[in-house]
């Protein structure tokens, strides 16, 4: 499984740094054929904070990834008023999971992936994604079919725990959430965790078969 962490200039750290972290946790765990990627549009992107990363694959190549998270930044409405960055997007949530976090939900909508769905997004992003057309979610996280959306810097977890949910399954996220979750406070993480997951999750995982993705 392969899963592909889109990350532009200007990105904010904790939304592709934290679901890279949780989402490697299954390949640290021996399972070869689980592949985390940050994909940015150039060799090199630098967040909000000065953190300069380089990437692991170009946009194009997400477009065949099993998974691809769509993280948010500071200019985020730049990218997506950059026709040649959101060119080199081709996903489909017919075959992928797809999944946003805070102004990720935003060039969601500009590819023209939310449709009628409700989504997630953070209270700065709000107003520039319901102006696309979207309908707001009071909540953290959010999942139909194959898409999800999540709003706020520390959703990342909701993000990546039902990646991970979709990918290999509920018991393989109940334990990345509970190896993350702060000392003294593991139950209940975990249970507040998975009980975002219940309402949204499909029970049937992921395949690379279902997927139709290599």
């Amino acid at each position: 499984m392969h899963i592909a962490i889109l990350t532009f200039d200007g990105f904010n750290e904790l939304d592709s740094l934290i679901a890279y972290g949780m989402l490697s946790r299954i390949s640290l765990r021996g399972d070869a054929d689980w592949r985390v990627s940050i994909a940015s549009p150039t060799a090199r992107v630098t967040s909000m904070n000065g953190l300069t990363i380089d990437a692991h694959i170009s946009l194009k190549e997400a477009n065949q990834a099993d998974a691809v998270l769509i993280g948010s930044g500071m200019k985020t409405r730049e990218v997506a008023n950059d026709a040649a960055i959101l060119g080199q997007l081709q996903l489909n949530p017919e075959r992928q999971l797809i999944a946003a976090q805070c102004s990720g939900t935003f060039l969601l909508a500009k590819l023209g992936l939310v449709g009628q769905m409700p989504a997630c997004t953070d209270l700065t992003s709000k107003p520039w994604v319901q102006a696309a057309g979207v309908s707001i979610l009071n909540q953290a996280f959010f999942a139909k079919g194959n898409l999800a959306t999540a709003g706020g810097c520390m959703s990342a977890q909701y993000i990546s725990a039902w990646l991970i949910a979709r990918l290999k399954g509920i018991d393989d996220a109940r334990e990345v959430l509970h190896y993350f979750a702060p000392v003294g406070e593991k139950e209940e993480y975990v249970t507040r965790g998975l009980a975002h997951l219940e309402a949204n999750l499909e029970e049937q995982r992921m395949t690379p078969e279902t997927s139709g993705a290599s």
